[in-house]
């Protein structure tokens, strides 16, 4: 499906899984991604897990899983600094291979001790050779709601994405953020920059305080002082923790669909439970935007 296409039809809902480590028998991880089924998302995309160093490996057997076995549309990362063009050309042809033609093309993350390739040091360069080359692909595309890390400013940071659209991006999903008003705001100069394919929010349900400081030291994602309260007073109560982080992640849906957001991306860390919990919390917000 196109999942472009998809998102004039309604607000789009949609999961991020990583594949289990490499010893995990395939029937456990058919088993762990079954789970998010229930979910009934309209899509889920499958990470390369920690530091991408395996692209051809454990994400396609679980976007095969997804796509052929579950019946739904997968979405496969492809980075692009440690890979040649014809490493990426090899990633394609294998997605071909089990009908996923759904991608999130990404710089990736740098690999401490590791030389980049150097063949597509920016996502644009990514997303360009593949739009020209496998043009059958849609290709999805990463922004950041409160700046890139590298970029100098939010400008060039707009600016950046507005190339990396120009260059065949069809489809944006964010980082995750905390704060809606940042999204909004970034959405707001994203559209005054001419950028108008769909942004999917990304949002992360966080229980576990620990978790959230490393991704948030490593991301500089802010954490308001709303969020920051429950991550003080429940941090080490694992139940009111969960149930707190999931409450918040539900009032960031609601006001972000209620408010005509394209479409949710739920960075579900392989927590099936917490993805159900949120979904039956919101499904009848999602239900309420397709139109008929």
């Amino acid at each position: 499906m196109n999942l472009t296409a998809l998102s004039n039809q309604k607000t789009i809902f949609s999961l991020e899984v990583f594949p289990p480590k490499k010893s995990t028998p395939d029937s456990a991880i058919l088993d762990t991604i079954s789970q998010f089924k229930a979910v009934d998302p309209d899509f889920i995309s499958v990470t390369l897990g920690a530091g991408g160093t395996n692209p051809l490996g454990g994400n396609i057997e679980v976007a095969d899983i997804i796509q052929n076995q579950l019946g739904i549309d997968a979405v496969a990362h492809v980075p692009g600094l440690y890979q040649t063009k014809s490493e990426v050309l090899q990633l394609l042809d294998k997605l071909d291979e089990i009908n996923v033609h759904n991608i999130l093309a990404l710089r990736g993350d740098r690999i401490a001790n590791r030389k980049p390739v150097g063949e597509f040091n920016h996502a644009n360069e990514l997303v360009e050779f593949i739009k020209n080359n496998r043009p059958e692909f849609n290709i999805l595309g990463a922004c950041y709601p409160n700046c890139h890390t590298d970029a100098d400013s939010f400008i060039d940071d707009i600016a950046n994405l507005k190339v990396k659209v120009d260059s065949g991006a069809d489809h944006l999903i964010t980082q995750l953020f905390f704060d809606d008003d940042a999204f909004y705001e970034f959405y707001e100069k994203a559209r005054i920059a001419g950028i108008n394919v769909p942004i999917e929010a990304g949002i992360m349900p966080c229980t576990n305080k620990r978790q959230i400081e490393r991704i948030t030291s490593i991301t500089g994602v802010p954490v308001p002082k709303k969020f920051q309260a429950i991550l003080d007073r429940y941090a080490d109560n694992k139940e009111a923790m969960r149930d707190a982080g999931i409450a918040f992640a539900v009032d960031q849906i609601i006001d972000l669909v209620s408010r005509g957001v394209d479409g949710i991306h739920l960075y579900t860390m392989n927590q099936a439970d917490t993805a159900a919990r949120i979904y039956n919390e919101t499904k009848s917000v999602f239900k309420a935007t397709e139109v008929h």
